[in-house]
């Protein structure tokens, strides 16, 4: 069965997807067959395949072997809202059962499963779950993407606590500049680099078009080595 990893992020725009997207690209190459799971997206549009998210897509055509979209994409919302707000308006409940088969499926075709959360660590699925909750009962072990501007300091600190609070792993981070005039990014990076108790994976620089560039380099796969196949 392959290994999981759940990718959250320190906010909303933290660099999830193209975090997520390189992790699974750096695994490819590394051999192993691996899939993105983007289990609930909002702000999506109607195509004429039905509704895509460009999130979703990303991790789509960074998985190999190739994936269908329903299999990346379970959930599709329109609006760019709360899931559990898409949700309502849409008439519908996000069912946490089939977020699990669909990871299921996929962790039984592939060696390595990178998930891609929705929001925050704590985004509601509904007026009783977060998404949060579905993770911990998956025990997957959690990435945490550092948007890197003013703030993220407490940001950061504060979801790696809610992660081990509630009995998870946090297997790594990553640094994703967001804000090019962040002041003291050095600094920064010293203080999570001393106070986050889990290895830096790598840091990805501020970048113009930064959704189509390969990121690879940027990444030390090696750090996940532990918790994963040797080879990756």
């Amino acid at each position: 069965m392959a290994n999981a990893f759940f990718v959250t992020g320190t906010d909303t725009d933290a660099g999830k997807t193209v975090v997520t997207r390189t992790l699974i690209e750096s695994s490819v190459r590394a051999g192993q067959k691996t899939a993105g799971f983007k289990p609930i997206a909002s702000g999506s549009t109607l195509t004429a395949y039905g509704m895509r998210n460009a999130d979703a897509l990303f991790l789509q055509a960074a998985s190999q072997p190739e994936l269908q979209y329903e299999e990346v994409n379970p959930y599709t919302f329109e609006p760019p809202i709360a899931p559990h707000i898409a949700a309502k308006q849409a008439g519908i409940s996000i069912d946490p059962v089939r977020l699990s088969e669909g990871l299921s499926k996929l962790k039984s075709k592939n060696d390595v499963v990178f998930v891609e959360g929705a929001g925050g660590w704590r985004v509601p699925l509904s007026d009783t779950m977060k998404l949060s909750d579905w993770v911990k009962q998956e025990e997957m072990a959690v990435i945490l993407v550092v948007g890197v501007k003013l703030g993220c300091l407490n940001h950061a600190m504060l979801t790696a606590e809610a992660i081990q609070n509630d009995g998870l792993t946090l297997a790594g981070w990553v640094a994703n500049l967001v804000d090019p005039d962040t002041h003291c990014y050095e600094d920064n990076l010293k203080y999570l680099e001393t106070y986050l108790p889990a290895p830096k994976l790598g840091e990805i620089p501020y970048l113009p078009g930064i959704a189509k560039r390969d990121l690879t380099a940027y990444l030390n796969m090696a750090l996940l080595a532990p918790t994963t196949s040797s080879s990756l």
